[in-house]
Order: structure tokens, then C-alpha cells, then sequence
């Protein structure tokens, strides 16, 4: 076995960071967003694509999303896809166009959010922990079979704790910046 390559595991922790800022984008403050239908899922042409697949999205004002269905046989669908999406919204069907009104966030519905968020978080944070498991086990297995020193295996693991540290503290600090921005009236 060759020497572990740590910064395979560090690229790991940033995609697990890149992955909480998407399901940020999804989480709805109290402004429209075009993100927040990005995560949304339509059941089109016997399989399950991305709302973005099947028709534009756009923000024309600040409480209103609107979304331009292509194929007006996917106007019905993508509306039951969007009420489904445990988003809150209630499209309003107008020809091939769904518009989206985006209500103001109850305090408890703030609430709610943020508790989403925070899970959202502790599964990345839990995902980074794995990559750590196994970027140790690499190394162990690594001076095991006598590619790297003892010595080697320590500062690798020192440096992949370093990696976990900072990509757990930017998952708390995207925490904390968008619950700030869900409580925000």
C-alpha cells in the first residue's frame, strides 16, 4: 500500500460543506428565492427529475416565485410536487405558469426551520467524521504494512484532525449565519 493521500479526505470534508450550503439554499427565509425549489422533485415522464428540468424559475418580486412549465402535460404534476415538498407554498396554476406566493414565516415556522437546519448540519457534520474514520484507517493501515512510519501515521492523523476541525467549524459557522438570517424579521 502507498501513502494515503490526505487531500482526497480534506476534498471530502469541503464537498460535505458544499452539500449544507445547497440544502441551505433550500430552507426558506422570508424572501422568495429560487433556490428554494431546486431541491424539488417531479414526477415527469415516468421518472423523478429536477423541478429545474422541467421548467424555469424565476423571482419577479419579493414575496413571489414564479415557475414556467415547458410541457403543459407537467403543469399539474409539478404543482402537486411543490405542495408536496413540505415547503409551505401553494402554487396558483395561471395557463403553463405556477405562481408562488411566499408567505411571511410564522415565529414558529422559524422555529421549525431552524430545527431543520440544525439537522441538516449534524448530518454533515457526521459525514465529516466518517471521511476522518476512514482517513485513519488508511493511515493505520498504511504503517501497518509499512508505507509510512509511525511518525508519518501520527502528523497524517494530527493533520486530518486539523481538516475535520476547520470543516466541523465552517458547518457551525454556516449554522449559525443562517439561522440568524431564518430568525431575522
Amino acid at each position: 500500500m502507498s501513502k494515503p493521500d490526505l487531500t482526497s479526505f480534506r476534498d471530502r470534508m469541503d464537498k460535505a460543506v458544499d452539500a449544507l450550503k445547497e440544502e441551505f439554499g433550500g430552507l426558506r427565509t422570508g424572501r422568495a428565492n429560487a433556490g428554494l425549489l431546486e431541491p424539488v422533485m417531479v414526477e415527469a415522464y415516468g421518472s423523478t427529475m429536477p423541478l429545474t428540468s422541467v421548467g424555469s424559475i424565476s423571482v419577479p418580486e419579493p414575496r413571489m416565485i414564479t415557475v414556467s412549465v415547458w410541457d403543459k402535460g407537467l403543469v399539474i404534476p409539478t404543482e402537486k410536487a411543490i405542495r408536496n415538498a413540505g415547503l409551505g407554498l401553494n402554487p396558483i396554476t395561471d395557463g403553463q405558469t405556477l405562481r408562488i406566493p411566499v408567505p411571511p414565516l410564522t415565529e414558529e415556522r422559524r422555529r421549525d426551520l431552524v430545527k431543520l437546519a440544525g439537522k441538516y448540519a449534524e448530518q454533515q457534520r457526521v459525514a465529516v467524521r466518517n471521511v476522518r474514520r476512514d482517513a485513519m484507517e488508511d493511515l493505520k493501515k498504511a504503517q501497518k504494512d509499512g508505507a509510512i512510519s509511525e511518525d508519518e501515521s501520527k502528523k497524517g492523523g494530527e493533520d486530518v484532525q486539523g481538516f475535520t476541525d476547520a470543516a466541523v467549524k465552517r458547518i457551525d459557522d454556516a449554522l449559525k449565519n443562517k439561522e440568524q438570517e431564518i430568525m431575522q424579521v
